[in-house]
């Protein structure tokens, strides 16, 4: 990356910083931003490989949107970032939290066929989105260490048997109307989401 590509993608992160903090001035101390502009900025650190600005700006986008759901591809790039500053059981967890958004990610980045779970519109709908929107590939040199780490996470009997679960219970609520199996099956899927979560 020459000096002047470096310096245009930092002005980028500027503006969109500028954007963010106009937004709350605008609405009287809170974020709004109905634009997404929050989810742009991560991916343009990791063109830089800063990843100490990126995790500077991570700390405070949990500050300021603790519920946001955040998309996969967020979720994914919070990954890297946490790998690569030698944060590897935050970096899990967030993995894991990739995973949960959708089941395909991994799949995605490593070049791997993408088979829907089932005929369900929901399972289709994320397998086209990762397909349309996910940029990043286990075949980027930049992201070789990240790669194999995240192949040996795969690999774990605790992310094999999680990640067993969480599709066999997606795909029993893509195919149930029943209220109260859905019901018991939401608790079993919340409580399945927090296997990897790191005590503070």
């Amino acid at each position: 990356m020459t000096p002047k590509q470096e310096e245009r993608i930092r002005q980028k992160i500027k503006t969109l910083k500028s954007a963010l903090a106009a937004d709350k001035r605008f609405w009287g101390g809170y974020h709004h931003d109905g634009r997404g502009l929050r989810y742009a900025i991560p991916q343009l650190y990791l063109q830089l490989q800063d990843y100490a600005g990126a995790m500077r700006y991570f700390t405070w986008f949990s500050k300021n949107f603790p519920e946001d759901a955040c998309s996969t591809e967020f979720l994914f790039e919070w990954t890297q970032v946490l790998f690569y500053k030698g944060k590897t059981k935050e970096a899990e967890e967030k993995a894991w939290e990739s995973f949960c958004s959708n089941v395909s990610v991994f799949d995605k980045f490593f070049g791997r066929v993408i088979t829907p779970l089932d005929e369900s519109d929901q399972s289709n709908h994320e397998a086209n989105y990762l397909d349309n929107y996910f940029k990043y590939s286990a075949m980027q040199p930049q992201f070789a260490d990240f790669a194999d780490w995240l192949n040996e996470f795969e690999q774990t009997e605790k992310f094999k048997h999680a990640s067993q679960d969480f599709i066999a219970i997606q795909k029993q609520l893509n195919s149930t109307n029943d209220f109260k199996l859905r019901e018991k099956l939401y608790e079993e899927k919340n409580e399945l989401q927090s296997v990897f979560k790191v005590q503070e």
